[in-house]
């Protein structure tokens, strides 16, 4: 068409034909994108008087200053390009699909020669597997850590080749095979652990299960006694493992279910994966702007979909969906076999479906219906200006206290939603610093020691390491963090008085307002930091003084030492005492010497 037709003649001479239509306001804008079978009788409906009445498309309709149009040969293709179209434009009146928390994903990079595992907020079609969401985030680490342990797939960045001259730490503790040294773990060894792990972040686990018993059962045939002790140990840990979701139906399918509450132009959404029987994930999102509400479901499958996400045998959704045949198409060609969208009419798949539609019903009344806390906008305003994968919902915060060298001490603070968590805080008595103060060496000696022993715990670790003071600090801090194996752990810093934020990875600090919201919770946990700090110094330094006056005279111990202060008040009234006033506290020998010392001194 041509870009001199007014509005009104291109409406006049629309083609028969399918494709896809893009509204435009008066600065060229696009405001929405659809697909047609029949372009002319579809795009006319907007205008017609006799259309039902909606608020949100009257006011789209109300914007529209012009359109462009593109042909395609089938309405299967234009379905692929209007979802393009969206992903790329993001529409103002689209339906566009927004999680209802930041949850994360595993991501395990099937397209690398030595996968690697790793935590990322978003799913791709990248060739790559993806796991999740998990929900609560610490589900995620928890899984994480189930795959290093149980499958042993590294999760450092280095380039691998097999040629390393030992493994690293991770191998020690058991949380990677170690492909990087070629005799210990071969590649074509590594891969298929990988794959293992694959079936496992996709729900299919007693898949894997069986793989590996058959594969026992060969090595043990062939006389491999150690290589199938190390199946049966991977198969034991699998069948131990507790399923995340109590839900459970009674047949063996595959299917996702979709259910969502519609009100007042909003929306949410939600999606649970049952992969052999057991409910393994749930996903929920939300959506505004809705302009079709009979549209949206189909629209919100598309996109679904169309991430790279696994495309299931069966789809449940609780109403007939507009164009479902050609939705069945196209998932059915994603898939590489037949895949049904269905509404169920009874039993146990219309109860599962009822429960989806009640959990989407509770999370659009908490979206929706509750104000959001500020903190969570800090969080994600955070996660922005850091580039990280997740919202830092667990902050732990370092800082090291001494003066002139002596009594090196150090703090770490955690913080949970922005709020402090003060049964997680931790304090460190520096021992391998002596002398002259060194704060650098300090701060790798506690933040080594922290995660060495969360390591060998197999405890979660933060979404965000926070560590006070400048470079120098950071520096210290991501190199304890790297001997560890734990290249990909998000830290920063941040320096007193400028009050800049220096973050792994960038050359330059980031200077941020006084009055950031974001500036200040920083400043917050690392102040938090700084006071438990200081308060174990005193402490530290307050020990220390009574012992070189009262612990280290012979024959007075703890108890003799509390005996003598809550009679005298303090050291000063015990070095004033009489020896009669010191035996009938301490007995007479025990004074003798108490005396012959403050005499001495």
């Amino acid at each position: 068409m041509k870009g001199s037709m007014s509005l009104a003649e291109k409406l006049e001479s629309l083609p028969a034909r399918p494709g896809v239509y893009l509204f435009k306001d008066g600065e060229g804008a696009i405001l929405y994108v659809g697909k047609a079978r029949i372009l002319r009788d579809r795009v006319r409906s907007y205008f017609q008087a006799s259309r039902l009445q909606d608020p949100r498309k009257d006011q789209m309709v109300g914007e529209i200053a012009d359109l462009d149009l593109v042909l395609t040969d089938t309405e299967m293709e234009a379905l692929a390009l209007e979802n393009n179209l969206i992903k790329r434009h993001k529409p103002r009146f689209n339906v566009l699909l927004r999680d209802d928390k930041n949850h994360p994903y595993l991501k395990l990079t099937l397209s690398e020669e030595y996968p690697r595992l790793h935590v990322v907020r978003r799913p791709a079609e990248d060739g790559n597997a993806y796991g999740g969401p998990y929900i609560p985030a610490s589900l995620g680490r928890k899984t994480a850590a189930v795959v290093h342990k149980v499958f042993g797939v590294r999760s450092c960045k280095e380039t691998l080749d097999g040629r390393r001259p030992r493994p690293c730490l991770q191998y020690q503790i058991r949380r990677c095979v170690a492909p990087c040294v070629a005799e210990v773990c071969s590649l074509e060894r590594y891969r298929r652990a990988c794959e293992d792990a694959r079936l496992f972040l996709e729900g299919r686990t007693e898949e894997v299960v069986r793989r590996l018993e058959g594969e026992m059962a060969r090595s043990a045939a062939e006389e491999r006694y150690e290589e199938a002790a190390s199946l049966r140990d991977q198969v034991r840990a699998l069948e131990r493992l507790e399923t995340p979701q109590k839900i459970t139906t009674t047949d063996i399918e595959e299917r996702d279910l979709f259910g969502a509450h519609v009100e007042g132009g909003r929306a949410a959404l939600q999606i649970f994966s049952v992969r052999d029987g057991k409910v393994v994930a749930r996903e929920g999102f939300l959506l505004d702007r809705i302009t079709e509400p009979g549209a949206f479901l189909s629209s919100s499958l598309q996109q679904y979909y169309a991430h790279g996400r696994y495309v299931p045998r069966e789809v449940l959704v609780p109403e007939d969906l507009p164009g479902r045949e050609l939705l069945e198409e196209w998932l059915s060609q994603r898939r590489g076999a037949a895949v049904r969208i269905r509404v169920p009419q009874r039993g146990e798949k219309v109860r599962l479906l009822d429960l989806v539609v009640r959990n989407a019903k509770l999370a659009f009344d908490l979206e929706w219906r509750q104000p959001r806390k500020q903190s969570q906008e800090i969080l994600r305003a955070l996660r922005d200006l850091l580039d990280l994968e997740v919202e830092p919902r667990r902050i732990e915060c370092f800082d090291v206290s001494n003066i002139q060298g002596s009594d090196i001490v150090a703090s770490m603070v955690a913080f949970e939603d922005a709020v402090p968590k003060k049964s997680d805080y931790r304090k460190f008595r520096v021992k391998g610093v002596t002398g002259a103060p060194d704060d650098f060496a300090s701060m790798h000696e506690v933040v080594g020691r922290r995660y060495r022993r969360l390591l060998e715990e197999g405890k979660d670790l933060p979404d965000l390491v926070l560590v006070d003071g400048g470079k120098g600090q950071l520096g210290a801090a991501v190199e304890a963090l790297e001997e560890l194996g734990l290249g990909e752990q998000a830290v920063a810093s941040l320096a007193k008085k400028e009050e800049l934020l220096f973050v792994r990875g960038r050359d330059d600090a980031l200077a941020l307002p006084r009055s950031s919201p974001v500036l200040q919770l920083v400043q917050r946990i690392r102040d938090e930091a700084h006071r438990f700090a200081i308060g174990f110094h005193r402490k530290a330094r307050a020990q220390r003084t009574l012992r070189s006056e009262l612990d280290d005279i012979p024959g007075v111990g703890p108890a003799k030492r509390r005996k003598l202060l809550s009679r005298f008040g303090s050291v000063r009234g015990v070095r004033s005492a009489a020896e009669p006033e010191l035996a009938a506290i301490v007995g007479p020998a025990t004074a003798a010497k108490v005396r012959a010392h403050f005499d001495r001194t």
